[in-house]
């Protein structure tokens, strides 16, 4: 049997990548890569119980660029540590690439967050090694991860990742001889090093400016268009979130609304990015008003609603002023 002798372009590697996961094919949704179904977590402090997540569905599909938003204490960060396997879920159902998040064992847990998902953290100094170089860190998973890429191919991958990221400058520097944009790129790098499926990035741009913001951005997108990552980014800026094809909105522990971009013509013929928000209807069949919506027209405790031929309409409720 023929050897390759020299190192292997990260697309190989991303189609080996492939053949080894199992598909994550569970009648859920054709092409999903993260199903959540009634996704309740739990927390008890002081013996007070709180609901961070509850009842959470989420489909997320393959190749997909998605950002979650939502208020501080909405769940999404809970929803993420769960995905990255760093939390379990308390009900319900997860799972990411046909593994199972709830009834995984230790040690599927760790072959899962070595080599299923990546994560990189708000926080520079919580993604990279300070006495590591950039691409020792990049090397780092790699080594952990055992064989999942050739010891032979790993310098070369080191090298294209960083490249393909625009660190490449960057290959024999520490952390503190990088800016704060240039670290979340190695982060990210970092984050690839074994080819995930999943991309999880927690407020990636929280402590840059603009300029370093829209660079992480460009990376984020350039993982997930030319090596075809899956990638999902928790995020408060209004930037990131407006610039991805498919936002999610999450509220009181599920998800609430959802804005889909796509690209049109015009009456003049030019290309514009056309929005549309859409509120997310669970199995019960409830849904969550935008809060927007619903302050504007004072619909508070209940609202009144129509079915017409082709929509429904919903008013607010007047009865108690007549």
């Amino acid at each position: 049997m023929s050897r390759s002798t020299g190192p292997v372009s990260l697309a190989e590697l991303e189609r080996r990548a492939a053949q080894r996961r199992d598909g994550g094919g569970d009648g859920h949704g054709r092409d999903a890569l993260v199903v959540c179904d009634r996704l309740v977590r739990i927390f008890t402090a002081d013996g007070v119980e709180v609901q961070a997540l509850q009842g959470l569905d989420l489909l997320v599909g393959r190749g997909e660029l998605t950002a979650l938003v939502g208020a501080s204490g909405s769940g999404k960060s809970t929803l993420l540590n769960i995905l990255a396997g760093l939390d379990t879920p308390s009900a319900g159902a997860a799972s990411v690439a046909g593994f199972d998040l709830v009834t995984m064992d230790a040690a599927a847990r760790l072959r899962y967050r070595r080599e299923v998902v990546g994560f990189v953290w708000q926080q520079a100094s919580r993604n990279l090694l300070p006495y590591l170089t950039a691409a020792q860190n990049v090397l780092l998973p790699m080594k952990l991860a055992g064989g999942r890429v050739p010891r032979r191919e790993r310098a070369g991958r080191v090298r294209e990742l960083l490249d393909l990221l625009g660190v490449g400058h960057c290959h024999g520097r520490r952390p503190e001889g990088m800016s704060g944009g240039e670290q979340q790129r190695v982060a990210i790098a970092v984050a690839l090093a074994n080819a995930p499926a999943l991309l999880l990035a927690d407020e990636p741009t929280g402590e840059l400016d603009s300029r370093a913001a829209d660079e992480i951005l460009t990376a984020l997108r350039t993982a997930n268009e030319e090596l075809g990552t899956t990638v999902l980014i928790v995020t408060h800026d209004a930037s990131v979130a407006s610039a991805v094809r498919r936002t999610i909105a999450i509220r009181d522990g599920r998800t609430s609304s959802e804005v889909l971009r796509r690209a049109a013509l015009d009456e003049h013929g030019d290309e514009v990015l056309v929005a549309q928000e859409y509120v997310t209807v669970d199995r019960a069949g409830r849904l969550q008003l935008p809060a927007g919506f619903a302050e504007r027209l004072s619909i508070r405790d209940r609202a009144r609603v129509a079915l017409q031929p082709d929509h429904i309409t919903v008013h607010r409720d007047d009865s108690h002023d007549a």
